[in-house]
């Protein structure tokens, strides 16, 4: 077998992981406006279910940096891509049995808690996964792996809601839920989990890749990644006081100056100049820093838009739709990101240039007709969702201008995300719906192409890089419950303006980043002229 049908072959192997967490993700955005009126929750409260998720991954990849910092010794590079997969694994399964407990005595508390440490469980095996996407193959085109595996990954997403909904509700759309039949489901999860890691321990196709360079420590970074931590603790602590719980301006006002905070300090490195970055580790590439913010602005801002969703559409001005009736909207924004990666992935099955266009018009619409049989299946009516064909096209235009290269392919996204957002506040009804959906098609391929660029020319820093970049899912957690805040403040319509910054953001470092990897030698657009 040639090395590179062999690297395809564990590329494939690989990519089965990517599926649970689509799965389990996305299954929070039904999972959250249940929970809020199961428990009786406020917006905010409710948002606490993607903090203690989202949350959990910053932990754990902090944890792995500052060993690796203290040792010298990557504890990923010392494991070896596929062992330390393996182990996350091994941690969901953990998480997944105190979920089983938590369903069954009905403790809100502890289904954070359980949610967290299959999270903890995920943070690891993304840490992981994402670089030894890259490493099967060249640089330049790594950012087409992560797309095929996100294409997996969406998946996930899509069935998940659909699958939740009807674990919840049952087969007929019912109000009446109820939270027990979470057990199975869960029961479930934990057993896939465990087959999957004793699939990756016996396959022979994907390699226990390590990277043989020692880790030099950064003093520095782990400095200000634990005063980082204190603040986010002190902060999210505040939140649980009664006199902030009890004033939604003091909460609002907290929320902020926490979100500003992680800017601020995570910014420093750029603050600094190139002689006093010595002791950075990872930190001292520009890239790396933009794309932990970049990466923090895509998470936050595509778990937003689908973890409000639901409240969104109880509103009068949306229909007034149950969470009994909501999983078909739900399953086809996270079952649009679906389509965009599978879109993004086309090149690597390396077509000729007449398949590769008729493929660029067709395989989103045949991703289009997956999602809409899944929903199909949940017993909802498909029929609002079909003129969602429209904003497919808009995407196909964009990936087709964008010619595959990374930098543009970005901006372009983040510039139609932002369009497709204001197009959302300003409107009501069936196009803000689809506006606000269609934000799941410009989010596709952001992951792959932040992550590539950050990493890029980092070298022996490039698991470190990695593990700085897991860290800042971070945003999951944060810009959602900032979304939920203003939401109680104003209204769930209004709120959506969050999203605007973010993409705003995100079209900045797409901008940046190009002359920052030019300047240290590194074009990545050149490889697709």
């Amino acid at each position: 077998m040639k090395e590179s049908e062999k690297h395809f072959s564990g590329l494939i192997t690989l990519i089965t992981v990517f599926f649970f967490w689509g799965f389990v993700a996305a299954s929070n955005a039904v999972f959250i406006p249940f929970c809020k009126n199961y428990f009786n929750l406020s917006q905010f409260q409710s948002q606490l279910i993607d903090t203690a998720f989202y949350g959990a991954y910053y932990f754990g990849a902090l944890a792995l940096f500052l060993y690796s910092s203290n040792t010298k010794k990557d504890l990923i590079n010392k494991w070896g891509y596929k062992t330390s997969i393996i182990y996350g694994l091994i941690i969901s399964v953990f998480g997944t049995l105190c979920m089983i407990v938590g369903v069954n005595t009905q403790s809100y508390n502890l289904i954070l808690l359980s949610l967290f440490i299959i999270a903890i469980g995920f943070c690891l095996q993304q840490i992981s996964a994402n670089p030894f996407a890259i490493s099967l193959g060249p640089p330049e085109t790594g950012s087409h792996r992560l797309n095929l595996a996100g294409g997996i990954n969406s998946l996930g997403t899509t069935i998940g809601p659909i699958i939740l909904s009807l674990v919840l509700f049952g087969d007929v759309l019912s109000e009446n839920a109820k939270i027990s039949n979470m057990t199975m489901l869960y029961i479930f999860l934990a057993i896939l989990f465990l087959l999957a890691a004793i699939f990756l321990k016996y396959s022979k196709n994907l390699p226990n890749l390590k990277h043989k360079s020692t880790v030099e420590s950064s003093p520095k970074a782990a400095i200000l990644l634990i005063k980082l931590t204190i603040i986010i603790m002190g902060f999210l602590l505040l939140t649980f006081t009664p006199i902030i719980q009890n004033n939604e301006n003091l909460s609002m006002l907290t929320i902020g100056l926490l979100l500003f905070s992680i800017i601020y300090v995570v910014s420093t490195p750029l603050l600094k100049k190139k002689k006093k970055l010595k002791d950075w580790g990872a930190m001292k590439y520009p890239q790396l820093v933009l794309g932990m913010l970049a990466i923090f602005s895509y998470v936050g801002v595509e778990v937003t838009i689908g973890s409000n969703l639901g409240a969104l559409l109880k509103t009068p001005e949306f229909g007034n739709i149950s969470e009994a009736n909501n999983s078909h909207f739900i399953a086809m924004y996270w079952g649009s990101l679906m389509i965009g990666r599978w879109l993004g992935a086309i090149t690597i099955f390396k077509p000729n240039k007449l398949l590769k266009h008729i493929l660029f018009i067709t395989l989103p619409y045949v991703a289009f007709l997956i999602v809409l049989f899944f929903i199909d299946l949940r017993g909802s009516d498909i029929s609002s969702l079909k003129l969602f064909s429209i904003c497919i096209c808009i995407q196909i235009i964009g990936f087709l201008v964008a010619k595959e290269k990374p930098v543009k392919t970005l901006f372009i996204f983040s510039i139609l995300a932002i369009i497709s957002m204001i197009i959302g506040l300003t409107n009501n009804g069936v196009i803000s719906i689809y506006a606000f959906l269609s934000g799941g098609l410009f989010c596709s391929i952001m992951w792959p192409c932040i992550f590539s660029l950050s990493i890029a020319g980092l070298k022996e820093y490039s698991s470190q890089g990695s593990s700085f970049l897991i860290m800042m899912i971070l945003g999951g957690a944060i810009i959602p419950p900032i979304q939920g805040l203003i939401a109680d403040v104003w209204n769930i319509h209004s709120s959506y303006i969050i999203t605007v910054f973010c993409f705003l953001f995100i079209a900045f470092f797409a901008l940046k980043v190009k002359s920052i990897l030019k300047s240290q030698g590194i074009d990545y657009e050149a490889k697709f002229e």
